[in-house]
């Protein structure tokens, strides 16, 4: 019997070795955030005042909650905290609830709440992240998008990373020496602008930048003028190869310790890093994409944004801030300098030189013939004149130029239209080809057979319903296919393409051709290139959308800003109609011009920007009950709602598009100017109100919205 008990002890001996040897090579659980019941409070300021990261409009407001005097030092105003939201009064504490992370925003010695205080649960960081002046710009854009503050702080602070917080930053250096002018003497007032900046004014302007590679310089002297002056210097890109050429140019001028980049490509530890440096007033320089507009740059100078018509300024997330309007309201409570610029000009820029809060910035007309390509046109009856264009896709005048300009250099060909199955139309009536029984658009699908695009059936035997032709053409290509033809008529030049999966960066400067997608146009090496070839104006142009105008010049001067000027033999033949208003405004190199009449036009027809608009979607009982509940000021006009497309299952959403299969309606609020603050609160209170009651599905809102039909 005493063996078996030895063998026993023995075993359980053993086990217990075992679970211990498990337990040592296991990790510590995470310890839980103390609920410090009883706990003491501060002596002085007990009370702090939490923005809960709960983006709910019904929730936009302070909590206030009690701090334990061992968290007197730490819960600071700015600093992230964890907290137990939704708790219940019980004998005299509160109890229960979900722990939520949050901002102190304030400490008070009193609160306005009659009950008891829960007090904060535990204090994450003491880096003093949201700061007072951060808050103040996050609810200013979180007012004017009828959003809610936790969703604008969101966007604002980025997410915590441990070990960039235990560094310390880098000491501030001294501000560097100014820079000379440079580019900014083939501009009038250019000197002057970068003289005000230098004496520390706040000039606001609207920079119509001249064709050719000088601009990212130009931009970064501009930055490194206001910080010279010892002020704050922040410059929004709307890709990270865009930030990335203004990057190199500010590091060229001022060298390392100046400026830092903020873009996704740094990785989310590296970009913390940058941002805390930032936020602690070592670095006063940024240069970024979107989520720069936020960039805590102490006592902000100059706020620049480069090609503000791009849709990628505008953010995704709710309530989908634009980087020009962002920026707009931090000159105005910053009292910094503003410069908004591009080889396009917004309708948006006209109206702020039209107000007089910005000024313009160009150069003279002598100026920019001496710097812009040559520009031709095709329009379609040159196409109908044209043996060439009606066998091939192009007419013989870009054929011819596109001959000569390989033997100078690469020549760019921009494609308005993504992939390799083209949109297919009567060769003799241009009239779409549509399937016979949905109407759906007829393809050809990686080459195969005649289908459509909707349904899938078959079109073997095709004849155009209105001039009876059996002959179809692909009225637009995708790169890939235009690459292959291309390469077959050019078959000893090589042919490179350039998109959304592949984007390159620069190509030689030898001869080539290279077919891109708008915005991935790669820069040529050298002098750059020798033509460029703009396809299928009318899809641009035709889109049914109010920017299609202004949208399309702007993707065509971006191209063209990357060729050679006329005196080298740079040449664009663009595949438009003439006479249509964008297309002249590209021939004569005036995107202010056609800003000028296109906010003239929509000025006539109270269209946005000169009126405030807003877009209220969702289910059809959502919006009903969302505009019936909302007061909106009595001047609003409310279009709609009209049904909007439903999405198929399976296909790419936008943000906001509606769910797959749903039903949506969307209605269109206008107001005149002045009355976008009314609106806007209006339609938050309407919101908030239904979620408080629980009445039915949520609507969307979107202030502004950029493409309205």
């Amino acid at each position: 019997m005493s063996g078996e008990r030895d063998s026993q002890a023995a075993g359980a001996e053993q086990l217990a070795l075992i679970r211990a040897s498990v337990r040592a090579g296991r990790k510590d659980p995470p310890a839980r955030p103390r609920t410090w019941r009883g706990a003491a409070l501060a002596d002085e300021l007990p009370v702090a005042r939490v923005l809960v990261d709960k983006g709910l409009v019904h929730l936009d407001r302070f909590f206030d909650y009690a701090v334990p005097a061992a968290m007197d030092a730490e819960a600071r105003p700015g600093v992230r905290v964890r907290v137990r939201f939704g708790a219940g009064e019980r004998g005299g504490r509160r109890e229960g609830g979900g722990l939520i992370n949050g901002f102190v925003v304030e400490r008070r010695a009193t609160s306005d709440f009659p009950g008891t205080l829960a007090p904060i649960a535990q204090v994450l960081s003491t880096e003093q992240v949201l700061g007072p002046d951060l808050l103040r710009l996050c609810r200013a854009v979180a007012d004017r998008y009828a959003g809610a503050l936790a969703d604008v702080v969101q966007l604002a602070v980025p997410p915590r990373r441990a070990r960039p917080e235990k560094q310390p930053s880098p000491a501030a250096p001294p501000p560097p020496a100014a820079p000379g002018p440079g580019g900014w003497d083939r501009y009038p007032h250019g000197a002057g602008f970068l003289a005000a900046l230098a004496r520390g004014e706040a000039p606001r302007a609207v920079w119509t930048a001249l064709p050719g590679p000088g601009w990212p310089d130009e931009l970064a002297r501009a930055l490194a003028t206001a910080l010279a002056a010892g002020r704050g210097a922040l410059a929004v890109l709307p890709d990270g190869r865009a930030a990335a050429r203004v990057d190199a140019a500010l590091g060229a001028l001022l060298g390392p310790g100046h400026h830092v980049l903020l873009t996704a490509d740094a990785g989310p530890e590296e970009r913390y890093r940058s941002w805390l440096a930032v936020s602690r007033g070592a670095v006063r320089g940024v240069v970024g994409t979107r989520a720069a507009m936020f960039a805590p740059v102490r006592d902000l100078g100059l706020a620049a944004i480069w090609d503000d018509g791009d849709q990628a300024h505008a953010d995704d997330h709710a309530p989908q801030p634009h980087a020009r309007d962002v920026l707009l309201l931090r000159a105005a409570h910053e009292r910094a300098g503003l410069l908004l610029g591009g080889h396009a000009q917004t309708v948006e820029a006209a109206q702020l030189l039209a107000t007089g809060f910005a000024a313009p910035l160009t150069a003279g007309r002598e100026t920019v013939r001496l710097s812009a390509p040559l520009v031709r046109t095709v329009g379609d009856t040159d196409e109908a004149r044209d043996a060439a264009a009606r066998s091939a896709r192009l007419p013989s005048l870009a054929w011819q130029t596109l001959r000569d300009a390989l033997g100078r250099g690469p020549v760019l060909i921009q494609v308005p239209r993504r992939g390799y199955v083209p949109r297919l139309a009567c060769e003799r009536c241009r009239e779409p080809a549509r399937c016979r029984h949905c109407h759906g658009p007829l393809t050809v699908p990686d080459g195969g057979e005649l289908r459509c695009g909707w349904c899938g059936r078959e079109e073997p035997s095709w004849h155009c319903p209105e001039c009876g032709g059996g002959r179809l053409r692909a009225v637009v290509v995708g790169a890939r296919r235009t690459a292959e033809e291309l390469g077959r008529a050019f078959p000893a030049v090589p042919v490179r393409t350039s998109g959304r999966d592949h984007v390159l960066e620069t190509v030689p400067e030898r001869p080539a051709l290279v077919v891109s997608t708008p915005g991935a146009e790669p820069r040529a090496e050298g002098p750059g290139y020798a033509a460029a070839l703009l396809l299928d104006g009318w899809a641009l142009l035709g889109r049914p959308d109010l920017r299609a105008g202004e949208e399309a010049l702007r993707r065509w001067l971006a191209a063209a800003a990357l060729v050679r000027p006329q005196e080298e033999g740079g040449t664009v033949v663009v595949l438009a109609e003439p006479t249509l208003r964008p297309v002249q405004a590209l021939v004569r190199w005036d995107p202010a011009g056609h800003a000028e009449r296109e906010l003239a036009d929509r000025a006539a027809l109270g269209q946005p920007p000169v009126s405030r608009m807003a877009a209220v979607s969702g289910l059809p009982e959502a919006v009903d009950g969302l505009l019936g509940t909302a007061e909106l000021p009595p001047e609003a006009e409310v279009l709609g709602p009209v049904p909007l497309p439903v999405t198929a299952p399976g296909q790419p959403r936008r943000p906001g598009d509606p769910p797959p299969g749903e039903v949506w309606v969307r209605a269109l609020v206008r107001v005149p100017p002045g009355s976008g603050g009314a609106l806007a609160a209006a339609l938050k209170a309407a919101q908030a109100t239904r979620a408080t009651h629980r009445a039915g599905p949520p609507a969307r809102i979107r202030i502004d919205p950029p493409d309205i039909g």
